[in-house]
C-alpha cells in the first residue's frame, strides 16, 4: 500500500499543545464556587479571534448526521486563519481529530491523528491545518466556540500524497 497510513495515538495536552489546548475538567485545576456545591474549571480554552475583520466569540452546538468508517482517505484539510475553534462533547464519547502545523501550506507527512478518551475536547489554535470533525456514531453533539463575521476564515487544501486514517 502507497501512501501515508495515520494510527491515531491517545490525546493528551503534551502531544496536542502544538495545535492547540485539550479541553478537559483536570482535577489540578479547579476551584470551588456556589458555597461549595461546585467545582469551576477556568480558561481551558484560549479563544483567540481576529475581530479586525467583525468578527466574535461564537457558541454553537454541531450534532454528528453521519458517522465516519474507518479506514477512510484524507484528501482534504482546512484551517481558520482569523479564529480558534473549539469542539467540545456535550456528553462522553469518542472521536479522532486529525491536524497539522500552523503556516500558510501543509504536507502530508506533518498530519498526525489523536483519539479523544470520551471526556476530552480540543481547541484548534487559529491556522492550525486539521481534517473536518471526525465523530465515530451518529447523534454525538459537540458545543462549538469559533469566530464568527464577516472575511475568508476557511482555507482548503487538497493533499498530493494519499492519506488512509486507520484504527
Amino acid at each position: 500500500m502507497s501512501g501515508i497510513t495515520l494510527r491515531p495515538v491517545p490525546l493528551t495536552p503534551e502531544r496536542f499543545a502544538p495545535y492547540g489546548n485539550v479541553v478537559e475538567a483536570a482535577a489540578s485545576a479547579h476551584a470551588p464556587m456556589n458555597e461549595l456545591r461546585f467545582e469551576r474549571f477556568d480558561n481551558l480554552v484560549d479563544v483567540d479571534i481576529d475581530a479586525s475583520q467583525h468578527g466574535r466569540v461564537g457558541v454553537s452546538i454541531a450534532r454528528c448526521r453521519l458517522p465516519t468508517r474507518l479506514p477512510i482517505r484524507v484528501e482534504m484539510v482546512e484551517r481558520h486563519p482569523l479564529g480558534s475553534q473549539a469542539f467540545i462533547p456535550l456528553h462522553r464519547f469518542v472521536f479522532i481529530v486529525v491536524v497539522g502545523p500552523a503556516g500558510e501550506s501543509i504536507e502530508a507527512e506533518d498530519l498526525r491523528a489523536f483519539v479523544s478518551n470520551g471526556r476530552q475536547g480540543i481547541n484548534y489554535r487559529k491556522g492550525v491545518w486539521h481534517m473536518p470533525l471526525i465523530a465515530l456514531e451518529a447523534g454525538h453533539d459537540f458545543l462549538v466556540i469559533d469566530r464568527i463575521g464577516e472575511g475568508a476564515n476557511c482555507d482548503q487544501v487538497f493533499l498530493s500524497e494519499t492519506v488512509t486514517l486507520a484504527q
